[in-house]
């Protein structure tokens, strides 16, 4: 067995990607109509290092998810990337049902495209241009790791069961299933404290923070050192808060702790409004 290398910035910043944008569940019971229009920063040891925008619309039979996001900041004399993500599914009997997935990568000169469909919480078909290399150290994605899973947009959208206030313990205490197209991971939420925030523009009020602990399933080389250490990190956390008119929070504030300086993507603007509203797509999604 050859000695870990220490955890290169880029492989831990792709790494903490996956659980910024992979907050997920099997599909929950969904309230009512809601929208959000947020923008966040990401940071690495208070340096910025990206920016991103995500809207939210939740109607009665229908929900899209759609974020956009790129480099900024000095990391841009180094490397540069872009990219775009969107989901759309159905909202049957109260539960969000993911149909479709689609992201869409540059970075370096390179670019991919993935492209994930999904039905009853089960993987159809997945798509990735340029196919990826083979790589016989990754372990195997099953049948069965594709199946009781939800797609990694669709995925931070979490219901708060009950009548009460949706932002509290029962904003967090869960198991989350995740597939991302290549990868099987689970997030176990537990609930840490309670915390206040308030945005440049938009929310202000309480936030649920949780405790999040990454566990790789399959789809992963074991002993690639990012993997190996988020899996050992017991720091992560994720501010939960509310979209109006409905039950569903989502991550207003993730922190990742990483060797070289916490990483963290918050909110500046953080706009709800109960109520549907035009459908989101990658393309209609844009970085100020």
């Amino acid at each position: 067995m050859r000695l870990l290398s220490r955890p290169r910035p880029r492989s831990i910043a792709a790494a903490a990607a996956v659980l910024l944008l992979g907050l997920a569940a099997v599909p929950v019971p969904c309230a009512a109509q809601g929208k959000l229009d947020a923008r966040y920063v990401a940071t690495l040891a208070g340096i910025p290092i990206g920016r991103g925008a995500w809207v939210i619309d939740i109607a009665d039979d229908q929900y899209t998810a759609a974020a956009s996001g790129t480099t900024s900041g000095i990391v841009r004399l180094f490397a540069s990337g872009q990219g775009s993500s969107a989901s759309r599914g159905h909202v049957r009997n109260g539960n969000l049902s993911p149909s479709t997935y689609a992201s869409s990568l540059v970075a370096e000169k390179k670019s991919e495209e993935l492209r994930i469909v999904l039905q009853n919480g089960v993987v159809k078909d997945i798509s990735v241009e340029p196919p990826s290399p083979p790589q016989p150290e990754r372990l195997p994605v099953t049948e069965a790791h594709r199946r009781g899973v939800i797609d990694p947009m669709s995925a931070a959208l979490l219901r708060v069961p009950g009548n009460g206030q949706a932002v509290g313990p029962e904003a967090c205490n869960r198991t989350l299933a995740v597939f991302d197209g290549r990868m099987r991971f689970d997030l176990q939420l537990a609930f840490k404290r309670m915390d206040q925030v308030r945005s440049e523009r938009g929310y202000e009020g309480p936030v649920a923070v949780c405790a999040v602990q990454f566990t790789p399933i399959a789809g992963y080389i074991p002993d690639r050192p990012a993997i190996t250490y988020l899996t050992r990190q017991r720091e992560i956390e994720a501010w939960m808060a509310p979209v109006a008119g409905t039950r569903v929070v989502v991550p207003y504030k993730i922190s990742v702790p990483t060797p070289f300086g916490l990483g963290v993507l918050q909110a500046t603007q953080f706009v709800s409004s109960a109520g549907g509203g035009p459908r989101a797509t990658p393309t209609s999604v844009r970085v100020p």
